[in-house]
């Protein structure tokens, strides 16, 4: 493949965000993707298997399937993470978080490759610092579970580092909501395991307080849908390659935009905008058209003091970079995802 039609590798590619993210590239025209993952997980074969794509390779043999193939490629989007929140075992996200990730990284380097990671509002723990993604408090800062610390502590290894990609980005994703996540069990979102309830039961339960500063249902969290998330992507991969939006207008027969020169390092991936749980749930009952019916109970015991009460995304640095594009509000977006994927049994 020439340098005019290089690849783009998605790791991650069949969970939740990288599958979406898949979808929206074959959407604007890229069909030439590596796309990585633990693809022997039955539940997850709907979100990929039909896809557009180029080669599918299995995770742990990705670096040397690249060694063999030398592939050339125009930007990696590492998507890939242990994600659980109640795991743990420190060890399970060092491995796959952290030194997995500085793999990504180094052959990023080695190959002058530009380099859009996940990263996650997790780092940010009960909030001390706040929720500004600026590269002086990376070191403050307190997760609360073993994968937000793993999170952090590549965030922390990335900025330490001399020799980079040519362009990179981590996002710190705060709660992403949308089509794909169903295989995530209890890492769904609110609003996945809302919808089953009511179409079980008729009522949603959601989590007591367990803070006298918070009222039951009133905990707050940055929703963000999973569509807004990758369409950011996306606009990044573009800064970086310049070349992409051209050779995509080219496909589309739309105006190419040329960018300015890209700055490195983390941004925050919200909507900055703060909502609680139940303006969510109360969403999602008008998303089938039903009147809110909700109830509460305990927080499990092995979450309690792990648990982030409010989360908001500063989204200064991402608007100073150029992306001018509304969010979706938590209304519009539960309701296209309620509606055209849950309800109607799809995936994106």
């Amino acid at each position: 493949m020439s340098k005019q039609q290089g690849y783009i590798i998605v790791t991650g590619a069949a969970g939740f965000i990288g599958s979406c993210m898949v979808q929206y590239l074959n959407e604007k025209g890229f069909n030439n993707l590596i796309i990585a993952d633990d693809f022997g997980v039955e539940e997850k074969r709907r979100n990929w298997e039909h896809k557009s794509y180029a080669h599918v390779v299995e995770r742990y043999n990705l670096f040397d399937w690249l060694i063999m193939h030398e592939p050339y490629v125009d930007v990696v989007i590492h998507l890939g993470a242990r994600t659980d929140t109640t795991e743990f075992d420190y060890a399970i996200h060092q491995e796959l978080n952290v030194e997995y990730s500085e793999k990504i990284w180094q052959y990023c380097v080695d190959q002058n490759i530009p380099l859009i990671y996940a990263s996650s509002a997790a780092t940010y723990g009960a909030g001390e610092h706040g929720y500004n993604d600026d590269h002086n408090v990376v070191d403050s800062l307190q997760p609360l579970n073993p994968y937000g610390v793993s999170k952090n502590e590549f965030d922390k290894w990335a900025l330490k580092q001399v020799v980079t990609p040519p362009s990179w980005a981590g996002l710190k994703f705060f709660n992403v909501y949308g089509p794909n996540e169903y295989h995530k069990a209890r890492m769904a979102s609110v609003i996945f395991h809302s919808f089953n309830q009511i179409q079980q039961n008729g009522e949603v339960k959601l989590f007591r307080s367990h803070r006298p500063d918070f009222k039951d249902g009133e905990q707050l969290r940055d929703f963000v849908y999973v569509k807004d998330v990758v369409k950011v992507i996306y606009w990044m991969m573009e800064k970086m390659q310049p070349s992409l939006a051209s050779r995509q207008s080219a496909n589309t027969g739309s105006s190419a935009t040329q960018h300015a020169s890209f700055i490195n390092g983390l941004y925050n991936l919200g909507t900055g905008t703060a909502r609680s749980f139940y303006d969510l749930a109360a969403a999602t009952f008008r998303g089938v058209d039903k009147e809110p019916n909700i109830t509460f109970i305990d927080m499990p015991a092995d979450i309690r003091d792990k648990y982030q009460y409010f989360t908001e995304a500063n989204m200064q640095k991402l608007r100073n970079a150029g992306y001018t594009d509304i969010f979706y509000a938590l209304e519009d977006g539960l309701d296209d995802y309620v509606r055209n994927y849950l309800a109607a049994g799809k995936i994106w």
